[in-house]
């Protein structure tokens, strides 16, 4: 579903200060704005789009938590919805760059203030904390390899 079916609805007027209410007569924008930015990695690269188009490899190396499958669907969702752009440039062997739109550009402000929220308040209150980094899968991109133990195979 993309941000212009949410079926979160708020009347032109009757809630106070803009805030959304359930009704049936308009979208109410906050509630579609966080459809469609409203996860971690989504909001996290249209953050890296903000420095200029990168390739795939070069945001999947930005991050050590990201994994390919979830990049690759998130760069779906974002460009489904018209904030990301994608890019194939004619060279051999092809590269894809991604980029953001008009409308992702408009993200700028929000994800800059997010980041400074973030350094104020929540830096400080987990600086002494020690935060387990991820254990990363042995080749990059590549999703944890779960190994189940076979039982032995009973014949007779």
């Amino acid at each position: 579903m993309s941000y212009r079916e949410s079926p979160h609805r708020v009347p032109p007027s009757g809630a106070p200060d803009g805030a959304c209410a359930p009704g049936e007569n308009s979208l109410c924008p906050v509630i579609a704005a966080v459809g469609v930015i409203g996860t971690e990695w989504r909001l996290a690269i249209v953050h890296r789009l903000l420095a200029g188009p990168q390739r795939f490899s070069e945001m999947l190396k930005s991050n050590p938590r990201l994994n390919a499958k979830t990049l690759s669907a998130t760069l779906k969702f974002l460009e489904s919805n018209g904030v990301v752009q994608r890019t194939v440039v004619s060279t051999r062997p092809f590269n894809v760059v991604y980029s953001l739109t008009e409308m992702g550009l408009g993200l700028a402000p929000a994800a800059r203030e997010l980041r400074m929220w973030g350094e104020r308040w929540l830096l400080p209150r987990f600086a002494n904390q020690r935060i387990p980094t991820p254990r990363t899968p042995a080749i990059q991109g590549e999703l944890p390899r779960i190994v189940v133990s076979e039982s032995p195979v009973r014949r007779g």
